[in-house]
């Protein structure tokens, strides 16, 4: 079993949000490529669709498949639940985000103001960061003729590397697919290797999602670690 908790559905997530949707005509240089996908993200009101997500812990290489659901609406409101092999439940509301285990009768609160304000990929969420400030953007890089095989010819592939590395990202992946300009794969290696790969299906841009899908009241039974102050 691979542990990564509490935080790790948090960064996987808003670098999900942060590039969920490109455009056609993908294949020119970096810069007009991010710049497009900061202009359709900047129109983007909704998403939803279900994720497979595969863990790998890279000292062990033993790896665990998870799969579920996933909301958005802007500003920035989140649910992220996976379903199997156990349920968790991630929301980013306005003011205050939660991440709930339900076997563990655990919930973690975290103020949104610091999760946003992080030097991670969260940043986007909020339009705080965009690939080229934040990342050093390539189309071409050793080593890109495994991953295209790996991930397939469809994809438009883009490799990310962090101009400010934080434990959790040291290097992403991304892969869109041009004829529908959706984001369909997305791979995350922290610090140790850990690599973290993410497809979405089904996704379905700017449907009617009502904002009570962004609240989330724990159970009367669950412990509640409250992060607000310190993260």
């Amino acid at each position: 079993m691979i542990t990564i908790r509490p935080r790790f559905a948090v960064v996987l997530l808003a670098a999900v949000l942060a590039i969920s949707v490109a455009t056609p005509g993908m294949a020119q240089d970096s810069r007009n490529i991010t710049d497009r996908i900061q202009k359709r993200y900047d129109t983007l009101e909704t998403f939803q669709g279900r994720f497979e997500q595969v863990l790998t812990n890279a000292a062990t290489r033993q790896s665990e498949k998870r799969t579920g659901y996933i909301w958005y609406r802007q500003p920035s409101l989140v649910r992220w639940v996976t379903m199997e092999p156990e349920k968790e439940v991630l929301v980013i509301g306005r003011d205050v985000a939660w991440d709930y285990f339900e076997e563990d009768l655990t919930a973690f609160k975290y103020s949104v103001e610091g999760l946003l304000d992080s030097k991670t990929i969260l940043r986007f969420i909020s339009g705080k960061a965009n690939l080229q400030e934040d990342f050093l953007v390539k189309t071409q890089w050793v080593g890109e003729e495994e991953v295209r095989k790996e991930w397939g010819d469809e994809l438009t592939i883009l490799q990310l590397t962090p101009k400010e590395p934080e434990p959790g990202m040291v290097q992403a992946y991304i892969g869109v697919e041009p004829e529908t300009a959706l984001l369909r794969r997305i791979l995350i290696v922290d610090f140790m290797g850990n690599a973290n790969d993410v497809s979405l299906l089904d996704v379905e841009v700017d449907r009617e999602i009502p904002e009570s899908k962004f609240a989330f009241t724990p159970p009367e039974n669950v412990v509640v670690e409250d992060n607000t102050a310190g993260y």
